[in-house]
């Protein structure tokens, strides 16, 4: 079974930003960079339960959410100085990706459930 790409795109994500993350100073990493941490797995295990369940919208329809707060902590990092502004913008454009590929997992979902409820 191959990957679902929003879900290789967190994997990768993952991988970029925790070693990051792991790097900020003490005071730092102990609040913000863990919560950032929590928060990315945290959508990458909602993410691989939404592909094996029936009912995914539930699950999909609260990760939204998740991406926000992502992109607040994510921009707290570069306006309080612990993240240059080229990394940003990296890491910006990857948590947009992963939005509109949520988005359009919601989107066709909400679309065949709605054609099922006209049936």
């Amino acid at each position: 079974m191959s990957e679902l790409p929003i879900i290789q795109k967190t994997y990768d994500l993952i991988k970029w930003y925790v070693p990051i993350l792991n790097r900020l100073p003490r005071d730092h990493k102990s609040i913000l960079g863990d919560r950032i941490t929590t928060g990315i797995y945290d959508l990458l295990d909602k993410l691989i339960i939404a592909r094996h369940v029936k009912e995914k919208l539930d699950i999909l329809e609260g990760l939204n959410s998740k991406l926000d707060i992502l992109r607040y902590q994510t921009r707290l990092l570069v306006d309080i100085g612990l993240m240059k502004l080229e990394r940003y913008e990296y890491v910006s454009k990857v948590i947009d990706e992963i939005g509109k590929e949520l988005g359009g997992w919601l989107k066709h979902l909400r679309q065949r459930h709605k054609q099922q409820s006209m049936n």
